[in-house]
């Protein structure tokens, strides 16, 4: 079923924590208290350990693997290889190409080659040290411009996709034009509760899958397929998440953990280490990126060229998703009439790359916003008049062709983010955690210069290029034991923390009048409610869930209508409304309680929400292939120590278009989060990455910020209703990461002087330039 929903659920005036009020998280107390299960609690009676052999080379050939040994170890209950795999051999989010265990190569550092199970996770470890493994060292493939040309790694071959873009006239040229090379390193989801699961045997063959994952349906489909198995014989649940951001889009242990409860017929449980858990997800693609700006003499942008090379590493994951939207985006959110851009996401034998939060859009805009305060200097403009002079509006066309139908308040953000006061300037006798370097010592305020920068994004939301995305929920209501009504709402969208079972909840109460709403665990057993990715989830499973209600609304109302006497055939939702607990009708003749009309019976009604369909890129890179789009301007202020290259984040002002905020408290918490991912990439988190090796798997070496490390968050929301968006909201957890990365490194490029050409801007980069 598709509809336009956009406010068409009928309203209980002032029920309690409904939409557009700050209702608490159900799972906040329990989480903050430590009462909360997360996937790494999953246990089960007879419960074996699962523990997974990885490749230390980045680039191998497998001569000969042995595990007599460890299949002969006391309490060793499973060896597994290749062969011992039932049914297909890869796997893939989007393009099956990666394998359940290499057999013949080895095309990354930790690829799985072999799982076992035992009575406890020591002995598990042990038995995998005893599998004897003889490689032959090849020399790995790791840099991607040359992986383009260079022998395929892959029977796929290297290129995941070439993505061009031309748009406009391909030969204009402006009166003004700068050109710059930018580079991103690879940073990592760093969510604190590492890969987990508990894979329970089932009596009709099948399994029972627990997992911390962030799409129930896909994992299963792909899982079932490496097991050989009908889908419906692997039932999925949503454990416990602790934080996604994209790692846990793409299948991890869900397949070994599954073969090795199958083959011994108990329960089997998996859970990574820290340094494992960088082997066994994908990461942000490292960018290496040139643009070229045209502009007239009055700041008019008049073309971008640009060419992208993102690293997708050793296999696919969604890097053609990533590339395309880098490539869509490399404009920024501007008018920009012309253009040329050549994307390429390519393989090599780095680590995996795949989601990440603001999915390739963050590399894009590194570039873009860097060129735009290029520009602004050649032109002798100030960088923030430079951007609303060109600020894309309602009704104006992206580089795809696709003309902007919905809001686009770029003016508005960009106003509201350096409308904010800037932090005060330092005072005698202050702490010398305010200083870069903090409590090292290291810095004096005599040599500290400070420096303001501004950024601004543009972001896809939903999926794109044609892809049939729906969520489906369903809602039951009924009375409680005690006669009271209650709700109950079945979806498979995965909460990883973005919200949506306090937004459940809340859509419930309003569109129902009823207090009590009770969550079913997200599972398989209903339809899919899609990823929990892409800023989707609210439009998406939220207006599954309105629908849901709206329909179980009409059945109260056909039952109204039979009660009143009244024939009402059609418009029922014009004839009576909700208010206060009752369906009243509207002239105020008839009114009955829920409860009343309940007593006939529970009513339980299931919907799917889908968006208005896209289409895909053609030849050119032009089509209608995004549903909706979200901006954001974020102003950050920074103090350096130019010498010693330390820098000290001191505030990050931020103006983002929400469309509406259903739950204000939620929003505040998403944007300020977001923007601590978006200062961690500016000035402290890479994965280092030396010959196809991770050097830094640990959160002792892989910095990531802390509270102390978190500048003050300043921020204003546009509230302009999206046109055909449930209740008129947008998702709100990407933009904060995108721009809040440039800015921070325009602020500081401000206070030093240095062209920062790559992020993260190590000290180094700083005190040695």
């Amino acid at each position: 079923m598709s509809a336009d929903t956009t406010g068409t659920t009928t309203r209980t005036p002032g029920v309690r924590d409904g939409l557009d009020t700050d209702a608490a998280r159900p799972d906040g107390t329990p989480k903050v208290t430590g009462a909360f299960a997360f996937s790494s609690d999953l246990y089960a009676q007879q419960m074996l350990w699962g523990r997974t052999l990885r490749s230390p080379h980045a680039a191998a050939r497998i001569v000969s693997i042995d595990t007599s040994a460890a299949e002969a170890m006391p309490g060793v209950a499973a060896v597994l290889t290749a062969p011992d795999v039932p049914g297909k051999a890869t796997y893939g989010l989007e393009h099956a190409d990666q394998p359940v265990f290499a057999s013949d190569v080895v095309r990354y550092q930790g690829e799985a080659v072999a799982v076992v199970a035992a009575e406890h996770p020591e002995l598990a470890l042990r038995a995998v040290r005893a599998i004897e493994v003889v490689y032959a060292v090849t020399a790995p493939l790791t840099d991607p411009e040359a992986a383009i040309d260079a022998p395929p790694i892959h029977p796929d071959g290297n290129v995941f996709r070439h993505l061009p873009l031309r748009h406009g006239d391909i030969h204009a040229t402006g009166e003004v034009v700068v050109e710059g090379t930018y580079e991103m390193g690879m940073q990592d989801q760093a969510f604190l509760g590492p890969e987990s699961g508990l894979a329970i045997p089932s009596e009709d063959g099948g399994v029972e899958l627990y997992m911390s994952t962030q799409w129930l349906h896909v994992d299963r489909d792909q899982v079932a397929a490496c097991l050989a198995l009908p889908a419906e014989q692997v039932r999925m649940t949503l454990a416990g998440v602790g934080g996604a951001f994209g790692a846990r889009e793409d299948v991890s242990l869900q397949v070994h953990v599954s073969l090795l409860a199958l083959r011994t017929n108990r329960p089997v449980k998996m859970l990574y280490s820290r340094e494992e858990s960088f082997h066994g997800h994908v990461h942000r693609h490292p960018a290496k990126m040139w643009f070229r700006h045209h502009a007239d003499r009055d700041g008019t942008l008049v073309k971008v060229e640009a060419r992208l090379v993102l690293d997708g590493g050793a296999y696919a994951s969604s890097s053609t998703a990533v590339i395309a939207n880098a490539v869509c985006f490399a404009g920024g959110p501007y008018r920009v009439p012309n253009a040329e851009i050549h994307g390429y996401a390519v393989r090599t034998n780095n680590p995996p790359c795949g989601a990440m939060r603001g999915f390739g859009v963050v590399q894009a805009c590194f570039g873009h916003e860097a060129q735009m305060d290029r520009l602004a200097e050649a032109l002798g403009m100030d960088p923030v008049e430079l951007r609303l002079h060109n600020a894309l509006r309602p009704g104006d066309e992206l580089l795809t062709g696709q003309v902007i139908t919905g809001t686009a308040p770029v003016r508005e953000v960009i106003e509201a983010a350096v409308a904010h006061d800037l932090p005060p300037l330092p005072v005698d006798g202050e702490s010398v955690m305010a200083l870069p370097g903090g409590a090292g010592l290291t810095a004096e305020r005599r040599d500290v210069r400070r420096g303001t920068g501004i950024a601004v994004s543009i972001k896809n939301l939903m999926f794109s290029e044609g892809f049939d995305d729906y969520s489906t929920a369903g809602v039951k209501l009924e009375l409680d034991p005690r006669g009271r009504p209650i709700a109950t709402v079945h979806c498979a969208c995965a909460e990883v923390g973005q919200g949506f079972v306090t937004l459940a909840q809340q859509i419930t109460r309003t569109a129902l009048g009823v207090e009590q709403v009770l969550l079913r665990n997200a599972d398989t057993q209903i339809g899919s409610a899609g990823s929990t990715s892409a800023s989707r989830q609210t439009w998406m499973s939220g207006g599954a869930v309105q629908l849901a209600c709206e329909a179980v609304q009409e059945r109260l109302f056909e039952r109204a209508s039979v009660r009143s006497g009244v024939a009402v055939e059609a418009g029922r939702r014009r004839h009576f409304r909700m208010r206060d607990g009752e369906v009243v009708e509207v002239d105020g003749t008839f009114a009955m309680s829920v409860a009343e009309l309940l007593a006939e019976g529970p009513i339980e009604e299931i919907r799917e929400h889908h968006h208005p369909a896209t289409e895909p890129l053609d030849e050119d890179g032009q089509g209608n292939a995004h549903v909706s789009f979200a901006f954001a301007a974020h102003r950050a202020t920074v103090d350096v120590d130019p010498e010693l290259g330390l820098v000290k984040v001191l505030q990050v002002a931020t103006g983002q278009d929400i469309g509406r905020a259903l739950n204000p408290r939620a929003v505040v918490g998403q944007i300020e989060g977001w923007i601590a991912q978006g200062v961690g990439l500016a000035v402290m988190e890479e994965i280092l990455v030396q010959d196809g090796l991770i050097k830094n798997p640990s959160f002792t070496d892989y910095l990531i910020p802390t509270a102390l490390d978190m500048p003050s968050v300043v921020q204003t929301v546009i509230e302009q209703p999206e046109p055909g968006a449930p209740f008129g909201a947008k998702g709100v957890g990407e933009p904060p990461t995108i721009s809040s990365t440039p800015a921070v490194v325009a602020a500081i490029r401000a206070a030093t002087g240095r062209e920062l050409p790559r992020v993260p801007v190590r000290p180094q980069d700083i005190a040695l330039t």
